[in-house]
């Protein structure tokens, strides 16, 4: 493959080689060596440490890594990992358990996926235990055969660790801190959330068995090393196969970076969010504007991209609606500005629709009201429209009590790229806004 590309001085022939490099740079963004906002050495060294004592001397502890989503915290524990598993000795001993708390809703569930990933399914099988801490106890002595040294290390990550603290009496919790505390197997419980007051979570029995290790992790950048970022992230590297190319490359990449539509591009994401996977999406959508005629990136590919990226589904939404929906939306966002937000029924709805009908110059056809009720519960399907909780819940579908999950400004938006729509309808809009 490398002697065939470097045979063809085209540049075009060059094109699906260095796309494939970018994207993979994108996707893999866990290698230490690429992240040119590298963490702290000390938070690092201390997380490494941890998992060194567990996996080389069989100490057990436990540690919480908090930071916002997308700040790096599945990154630093992947990086520390593979660090740590280049030594033969610690990767034929460590045993690996991730768990998450979206998958994984309830204890027994949770049991199932440490018996699935330990490979331990007939340990525990159809058994019937009267605690749950039986059971773990019984998973993790198969990997305790004589004493604390001699067993072998076990590595529990939990994500959205948050939500385990939503199960019932807090039990996976109080059995893995537990048995981190106690002199049997090896266990080091790491757990990854972005809220500050997961301890406040935690009973007193749980958190009287956590050791409070704390890692916090913050996006603690500013704008310019953000477009840093940007400029790393595209730039192909030295070991290119075609080092011309890479040169044009980068050099377009560098002079973009200072264009002033990138950087508005740039700026608005920024402010909007500091998530790195935001930022790789935002590079992805601007890669596939990439073709054989335009072999570089443009300022007008990443515009295209933010847009797709800020995109508003349920505006989007509005456009396939039929004219009778749309009179409908319209009837809503008049009842929310009329009685200032409060929910609405079918019936209220109905009789909005209907004054507008029986206006003398209208281009809508006065609809039979089961037809409406149709379109009334299409909306619903849709999710641009929500039935409230409560009693009303039981009521009639006339009279049940929605919230139009849209405002104004969106409507409106969606009525000005509305594909020929009545001019009745639209001056109807427009006439609630005055």
């Amino acid at each position: 493959m490398r002697e065939r590309f470097e045979r063809t001085p085209h540049t075009s022939v060059y094109l699906a080689v260095s796309r494939n490099p970018v994207v993979s740079h994108l996707v893999d963004c866990s290698r230490w060596g690429n992240n040119p906002l590298k963490l702290k050495i000390i938070i690092i060294w201390n997380l490494s440490e941890l998992l060194k004592r567990t996996a080389v001397h069989g100490e057990s502890n436990s540690v919480l890594i908090v930071g916002p989503r997308g700040a790096g915290k599945t990154m630093l524990l992947k990086g520390v990992l593979n660090e740590l598993l280049e030594a033969n000795s610690v990767k034929e001993n460590l045993l690996q358990v991730h768990l998450t708390g979206l998958l994984q809703t309830d204890d027994k569930i949770a049991l199932k996926e440490i018996t699935r990933q330990l490979q331990l399914e007939n340990v525990v099988g159809d058994k019937v235990f009267v605690m749950f801490s039986f059971s773990l106890y019984n998973v993790l002595y198969c990997f305790h055969p004589g004493d604390r040294s001699s067993s072998r290390p076990v590595l529990f990550v939990l994500e959205e660790f948050d939500l385990f603290a939503h199960h019932k009496n807090q039990t996976l919790l109080y059995n893995l801190f537990d048995v981190s505390q106690s002199a049997q197997t090896p266990v080091v419980v790491v757990g990854l959330t972005c809220r500050l007051d997961v301890l406040e979570l935690l009973e007193k029995r749980v958190k009287s068995r956590f050791s409070h290790r704390q890692i916090h992790l913050l996006n603690a950048f500013d704008f310019n090393q953000y477009v840093e970022i940007f400029r790393h992230q595209l730039r192909l590297s030295k070991e290119f196969p075609d080092r011309r190319f890479a040169e044009e490359w980068n050099q377009n990449v560098q002079s973009m970076s200072r264009d002033k539509t990138v950087k508005d591009v740039l700026q608005k994401h920024f402010n909007s969010s500091k998530d790195f996977r935001s930022l790789h999406m935002l590079l992805m959508l601007a890669l596939n504007h990439v073709t054989v005629s335009n072999p570089h990136i443009r300022p007008t590919d990443l515009l295209d991209a933010s847009r797709t990226c800020t995109m508003d589904s349920k505006a989007n939404i509005l456009h396939g609606l039929s004219v009778l929906e749309f009179c409908l939306i319209i009837a809503m966002k008049d009842l929310n500005y009329i009685y200032d937000g409060e929910p609405f029924n079918f019936q209220m709805v109905y009789n909005e629709f209907q004054k507008f009908v029986q206006r003398k110059a209208h281009s809508v056809h006065n609809f039979e009201k089961p037809v409406v009720l149709k379109a009334f519960e299409h909306l619903h399907q849709l999710e641009l429209i929500k039935p409230l909780e409560g009693p009303m819940v039981r009521a009639q579908k006339e009279y049940q009590l929605m919230k139009l999950l849209l405002d104004s400004s969106q409507v409106m938006d969606a009525l000005h790229k509305y594909p020929q729509c009545p001019t009745d309808v639209r001056q109807w809009a427009v006439s609630s806004l005055e």
